[in-house]
């Protein structure tokens, strides 16, 4: 799945709230009306009518994990659209969306948010391979009821083994990855490094188009190192099956069909952390991320099975270089 942003802080600046006596204009009665302890205390120390602490103008205030404070709905329709187009291009989502946060400043819209373009995402690769879907359900049907097992059920069968090392590797390296990883040097050494490796791969493709169960299971191993934020999970499984000598049309698309339980397993678990919390949502908001994420997603996976085979993953892995070369250097510039 694609990664998180860098986090800032939304500073507010409230105007500092001064008592008065509303029934009295005269100032020396407003005077006496004052304790004296109250000229030693600076207006902006006193607590809020929510008490919820001091109302100091350099105090950031609570954020609420699914709200959208201050929402910016320009930079609503960009992350939405840069999620979706990075998905499921071998380039790196947390790249992308970690740029415009480090260039403009941006915040971090929250885990609404993230759970809402991931859900677009999702959702636009289901309709895409919709058909395949409808195969696997029926072929599971028929292994209930009359025991046979056909190409579909065994495509699918494959797909559920490939997922499992993630699904274990990221329920133990969750907390590592979100404390150690996810800094811009890890993020642009990702990309630089993944990239020249799927270069490399692209060389060695074949035109294999049948994946056997210890082809599934490798690229499966091989989908972990997504956990490391600016790998791209696409990227590195369409990687390990070019190494397998699968073409690339096939590679693409086992890789884009094993996004579906990748995506859809991690997003049930921000789902449940983000009911664990309370505060309101934007749904306004939050539907209008999905549906954009939704289409530039879909559009993105036509044209990318279309042309993949003509364009192969050289363009890909320049961008890729070029991507990380320029967040090292935000990185140490700024």
């Amino acid at each position: 799945m694609g990664g998180r942003r860098r986090r800032n802080a939304c500073w507010s600046f409230q105007a500092p709230v001064y008592k008065t006596n509303p029934s009295n204009d005269n100032v020396a009665t407003r005077k006496q009306s004052v304790p004296p302890a109250a000229s030693t205390t600076h207006p902006t120390d006193q607590p809020n009518p929510a008490g919820t602490g001091p109302t100091n103008p350099l105090t950031p205030p609570p954020q609420t994990p699914g709200r959208l404070p201050g929402v910016d709905y320009l930079q609503i329709i960009i992350l939405a659209l840069i999620q979706g187009i990075t998905e499921f291009l071998p380039i790196s989502s947390s790249a992308h969306l970690i740029l415009p946060a480090q260039l403009l400043g941006w915040e971090d819209q929250g885990l609404a948010f993230d759970i809402a373009v991931h859900v677009g995402s999702l959702t636009a690769v289901m309709i895409y391979f919709r058909r395949d879907l409808a195969a696997y359900l029926t072929s599971g049907w028929t292994i209930l009821t009359r025991q046979r097992f056909d190409d579909h059920a065994d495509e699918l069968g494959k797909l559920v083994a490939a997922t499992v090392p993630i699904v274990i590797c990221g329920a133990l390296l969750k907390d590592w990855v979100e404390a150690d990883l996810r800094s811009v040097p890890v993020i642009a050494a990702a990309t630089i490094g993944f990239g020249l490796l799927l270069g490399v791969a692209d060389t060695r493709h074949g035109q294999r188009t049948s994946i056997t169960w210890p082809d599934a299971l490798i690229i499966g191993g091989m989908q972990v190192l997504a956990l490391i934020p600016g790998t791209s999970r696409s990227g590195i499984t369409i990687t390990a099956a070019l190494l397998l000598g699968l073409s690339r049309t096939r590679a693409a698309r086992f890789s884009f069909l094993l996004a579906i339980p990748t995506i859809g397993g991690a997003g049930l678990l921000a789902v449940a952390d983000l009911l664990s919390r309370e505060g309101g949502v934007e749904w306004g908001v939050l539907l209008s991320g999905a549906i954009l994420s939704g289409i530039a997603a879909y559009a993105c996976i036509s044209a990318f099975i279309a042309l993949v085979e003509r364009t192969g993953m050289l363009p890909y892995v320049i961008y890729r270089l070029a991507m990380g070369a320029v967040l090292l250097g935000l990185w140490y510039a700024l």
